[in-house]
């Protein structure tokens, strides 16, 4: 699989994620690109179970807000998205809101 292609492939859900984990441990070179893309895609899957969470627990004290966490359970989404756009460019690029959080917190080539 082409760097372009793990580097994209990481933000597609956590299965994603694995498979793109997976060949990037076969191959022989580590590409950067492929290394911070992993770290921003994990970056993104921790803080949106993180929101899933805390959404669950406000939402069963106050079910009322049930519309306004449903919009806010898509910003993982959105995130992912972004960050597929920035690995298609072959840019390195953080995602909006959370991405500077993440960077350099995980390193994949040992």
């Amino acid at each position: 699989m082409k760097t372009k292609t793990m580097a994209i492939v990481a933000y597609i859900t956590i299965i994603g994620w694995i498979i793109s984990y997976l060949e990037f441990k076969k191959t022989t070179e580590k590409s950067n690109l492929v290394n911070y893309h992993l770290g921003q895609a994990l970056g993104v899957i921790i803080t949106s179970i993180v929101l899933s969470i805390l959404s669950s627990i406000i939402l069963a004290i106050l079910p009322s807000l049930g519309m306004i966490f449903y919009l806010v359970m898509l910003v993982p989404l959105v995130l992912l998205l972004f960050g597929a756009i920035a690995a298609s460019n072959e840019v390195e690029k953080p995602v909006p809101l959370i991405g500077k959080v993440f960077e350099g917190k995980f390193n994949f080539k040992s």
